[in-house]
Order: C-alpha cells, then sequence, then structure tokens
C-alpha cells in the first residue's frame, strides 16, 4: 500500500510539473489543484517538496510557481552528453573500422560509468555493455582510465561507497594496488581491463576532457582474449590515446 501510494506521489509530482511548465507566468496552488481535480493541500505538498528540491519556485510577489532552474542545470548536462555523442562519433567510427572491434563511449556519473554508444565492429562478441547501461569504475578500463584523473578525495569516496566487488578473479580488490594501478594509467595516458569485469574479455581505455580540463568520459575498445593479446593492446595504445586527445581537442580542451 505505501508502495502504491508513493508511486502515486510521483505521478502527481510529474503531472504538476507538465502542468506549472505550460504557463510562462506560473500557476497558483488553487488552479493546480482544480486543473488535477485533487485537494489544494495534497498540492501544496508536493509543490513544497519541489520547491525544496529546486525544480520548482515560488514568485514572492505573486505567490504563483513556475519552473525551477534545476530543469536547466539537468538539460545543460544533457545537452553536453548529447554534444560529446555527435563530437566522438566520427573517431569512433574510426576506431571500429581500424579494428573491428566493439567500441564503447562512456561518461562518468556518480561513481559510476555509463554507456551512452557501442558500435559493434565485425567480429564476434558477446558483452553485456549497451546504451544506458551503468558500469563499476573499478573493474572497467573505461572506468579506470576516468578514475585516474579525478582527485584522490573523489576517488576515495568512490571506493568507500561502491567497493571494490570481485567480478573474476582478476579484479583488484586491494584499495593500494588499485591506487598505483590508476598512477600508472596517468603515466601512460590509457587504462587496461585485463579479465577483470568479465572473463575473456579484454579492453583498452584512454580519458576525454572537457574544455575546463575536467575528465568527463572515456573512450574503450573491446575484445576476445584470444585477439586483444598483449602485442595488440600494445599496437593500439598510440593509436588510442590519439583519439582521445582528438575527441578532447573538439570539445575545448588543450593540453598546457
Amino acid at each position: 500500500m505505501e508502495k502504491e501510494n508513493m508511486v502515486k506521489s510521483v505521478s502527481r509530482a510529474l503531472w504538476i510539473i507538465e502542468i506549472v511548465s505550460s504557463k510562462k507566468d506560473g500557476l497558483g496552488v488553487t488552479e493546480i489543484a482544480r486543473q488535477m481535480d485533487i485537494n489544494k493541500s495534497s498540492v501544496y505538498r508536493i509543490l513544497s517538496t519541489l520547491v525544496q528540491h529546486g525544480y520548482i519556485e515560488q514568485d514572492e510577489e505573486t505567490e504563483r510557481y513556475k519552473l525551477g532552474y534545476k530543469f536547466l542545470e539537468m538539460s545543460s548536462k544533457l545537452l553536453e552528453s548529447i554534444d560529446l555523442r555527435a563530437e566522438a562519433k566520427p573517431y569512433l567510427r574510426e576506431l571500429e573500422k581500424a579494428t573491428n572491434e566493439v567500441v564503447h563511449l562512456v561518461v562518468y556519473d556518480q561513481g559510476e560509468v555509463i554507456y551512452i554508444e557501442k558500435l559493434e565492429g565485425t567480429e564476434t562478441l558477446r558483452m553485456h555493455s549497451k546504451v544506458g547501461k551503468r558500469a563499476p569504475m573499478h573493474c572497467t578500463a573505461v572506468g579506470k582510465a576516468i578514475l585516474a584523473y579525478l582527485p584522490l578525495p573523489v576517488v576515495l569516496d568512490i571506493l568507500d561507497r561502491k567497493g571494490m566487488p570481485q567480478h573474476t578473479d582478476q579484479t583488484i580488490t586491494d584499495k593500494e594496488v588499485f591506487l598505483n594501478e590508476l598512477a600508472a594509467v596517468r603515466q601512460k595516458g590509457y587504462a587496461l581491463d585485463l579479465e577483470e569485469n568479465e572473463y575473456g574479455i579484454r579492453c583498452i581505455a584512454v580519458p576525454i576532457f572537457d574544455h575546463s580540463g575536467n575528465v568527463i568520459a572515456a573512450v574503450s575498445v573491446s575484445g576476445p582474449t584470444i585477439r586483444m593479446t598483449d602485442e595488440r593492446l600494445e599496437q593500439l595504445q598510440a593509436h588510442m590515446r590519439h583519439i582521445g586527445q582528438q575527441i578532447s581537442a573538439r570539445l575545448g580542451y588543450s593540453e598546457q
């Protein structure tokens, strides 16, 4: 019953947002309640919560409610990720053509990575990854490529919050060993996943930086161990670093 009430409240909150967004000058509690055909006290409670989180704002003079700046903040983040996909796409295709392997583009979000693009390559490879899916950072090449360039307190906070669960017997689960691994990533400019997330799959990844010099994403090439040999990973390093630099440059990043 409690779950149903929660879902009902979420549904009403979204409905209120839609109603408020339709009026540039905002709406009063009475008008919103009338449109929704529910009592004013219920509408007021939901509005107060939305105001508290920045999704709705109340005009002090008119007392009318309108959309908050939180939506602008969220939409700008979305636009940034869409821009990233558009700017990265030609380089991802180039990588796919050069390697015939699976190519991923991920973004960093709240201690995890999210796949926002996946090119399948021409070779057969079964992977758990798909666009929109989240993945851990400690056992993926893309995660390591990003973590290596985040401030140490942020890295430690992520490791504490998310833990370092063992996905395979190759997963690094010791914090000190992992921090040394990140130092090596910074030195080399690329990260590896040597069957640390999925058995039989090896990956190489490079970070992507935005115009402010912040690491925001990573690109990887993944393939089966039989094809992604040490020798091949060695051969891919320079190309991968170059791709990362090109995409970063498209986002306005310039190396000092």
